[in-house]
């Protein structure tokens, strides 16, 4: 299938696959006598599960760093954390390393919200006359 037939089977756009081959996360397709990229059932499944792992909070250089072990998942489905056949396994530390940063988003959103909320207590506290 062509490019566009591609993108829509794995529910982007021709120019988010030319992307992840830009960035190494795709191998470059295989092309026609005239030049246009093909790609078949494997390679949407590919794309889909680059996909999947971009919405779970893995950067494009996270998923480049194991690109070459993407083939390894079957399906659709990306097996639990922690699972030996895992494609960023503890052996990268991809995974740990990503979990760890979004903790730490988490914390400094939290702080910022509880003195957000903690500020306007603060304020509807006061009487009228002192804001």
């Amino acid at each position: 299938m062509r490019i566009g037939d591609a993108a829509a089977a794995a529910a982007t756009t021709p120019r988010a696959l030319r992307f992840y081959e830009q960035r190494g996360l795709l191998p470059p397709p295989r092309r026609t006598a005239t030049g246009q990229r093909e790609y078949d059932a494997a390679d949407v499944n590919r794309i889909r599960i680059i996909r999947e792992l971009l919405m779970l909070g893995l950067t494009v250089e996270d998923v480049a760093a194991c690109a070459d072990r993407l083939h390894l998942l079957e399906g659709d489905a990306l097996p639990r954390y922690g699972d030996p056949r895992g494609v960023c396994s503890s052996t990268s530390g991809v995974v740990e390393r990503r979990l760890t940063a979004l903790n730490d988003e988490i914390a400094r959103l939290t702080k910022l919200r509880d003195g957000l909320a903690a500020r306007t207590s603060a304020s509807a506290a006061l009487p009228l006359d002192a804001r």
